[in-house]
């Protein structure tokens, strides 16, 4: 009789329950992502976890962060809670990145069947049983794989160290090899691309300004080398070679007391209002999924701030599971497992 092994799957594990394969794979692709609430009784617990990583937000001493972390988000769920119910509820991201898992396990099988996991920083599934559940099925070696194309610390930096604290805690580590950033990977940049062009060809003839919108860092990151500016600016002049149409660059959903990346994406509206601009083609830059900052910032903010002053603003589509940016996927997984040697 095959010997059964029970683990999870989906948004809140791994794998389904099934048989150990006859092949015994040792190598697995984690996804890594920041998460979102499901549901709107997550919300304060996801922006506990959020403003309790003090990687990315330092609010006081080291050991008065969970304190103050619990205090802003209990202030903070309930008009998080508001704009969650506008998009349905809670965030599509973690069944989107599931999905996104299953696709590239699909496409990865005729490569040797890889096994592949999704582990967010915020929310479920998180990477300390994720890992625990590969390591169940014999995985030893994992591609980590964060989906951001341009690095941050806020972002990659720390969904990687997350990881390497998990793994090293763990009683028998994985090798694990990094994909810290793809900003110029040649099958997303076109992806990027092409939703680009066909987005534009909906304004017929009309004249269209495209703005790159990205999420906002502080100021501070890039003071202290961070290089996320740099990345962007990689992408966008990779996309403008096959697009030919130069674009804006702004910075959306910052919060907090502190300086941020400029021109924010309203002002970048309105300083485009008052040179006469009438359409605008928004382009979500640093997120390749949708997430409560494309369904509500873009579609419903700043797309009716733009009504109001008289502009039209449409939005380039997310990735999500565009079959280009899945074979992205598969060419960086391959890509450093060869240079692995795995």
């Amino acid at each position: 009789m095959s010997k059964v092994v029970q683990v999870k799957y989906g948004i809140k594990g791994v794998f389904h329950l099934k048989k150990k394969p006859a092949v015994q794979q040792d190598t697995a692709v984690m996804l890594l992502n920041m998460g979102g609430p499901e549901k709107l009784e997550d919300v304060e617990p996801f922006l506990f976890n959020l403003f309790s990583d003090r990687l990315i937000i330092r609010l006081g001493p080291a050991f008065m962060q969970k304190f103050i972390a619990r205090f802003i988000s209990r202030k903070r769920a309930p008009k998080s809670s508001k704009t969650y119910e506008l998009i349905g509820g809670g965030s599509p991201l973690g069944k989107t990145t599931a999905d996104q898992a299953a696709a590239l396990e699909k496409l990865l099988i005729p490569k040797g069947s890889y096994k592949v996991a999704v582990a967010m920083r915020y929310w479920h599934p998180r990477v300390e049983p994720t890992l625990k559940d590969l390591q169940l099925i014999g995985i030893n070696k994992i591609i980590a794989l964060p989906l951001y194309p341009h690095y941050s610390i806020a972002t990659s930096g720390s969904s990687l160290e997350d990881l390497r604290k998990a793994n090293l805690a763990s009683p028998s580590p994985c090798g694990i090899a990094e994909i810290s950033s793809w900003q110029t990977q040649p099958l997303y940049i076109e992806a990027l691309a092409g939703g680009i062009i066909k987005s534009l060809e909906s304004f017929g003839s009309e004249k269209v300004q495209v703005v790159y919108s990205a999420h906002s860092l502080p100021v501070k990151f890039i003071q202290e080398g961070d290089p996320y500016i740099d990345h962007l600016k990689e992408t966008i002049a990779a996309v403008e070679k096959i697009t030919n149409a130069p674009g804006k660059t702004c910075y959306q959903s910052r919060s907090g007391p502190v300086e941020w990346l400029t021109p924010s994406t309203p002002d970048m509206i309105e300083q485009l209002a008052s040179e006469g601009c009438k359409n605008i083609l928004m382009v979500p830059i640093s997120f390749v999924s949708d997430h409560v900052e494309t369904l509500y910032e873009v579609d419903m903010l700043y797309k009716d701030m733009a009504n109001k002053l008289g502009m039209r603003l449409e939005r380039s589509p997310s990735l999500n599971l565009n079959p280009k940016f899945i074979e992205a996927l598969k060419e960086l997984v391959l890509d450093k497992i060869a240079a692995q040697n795995w």
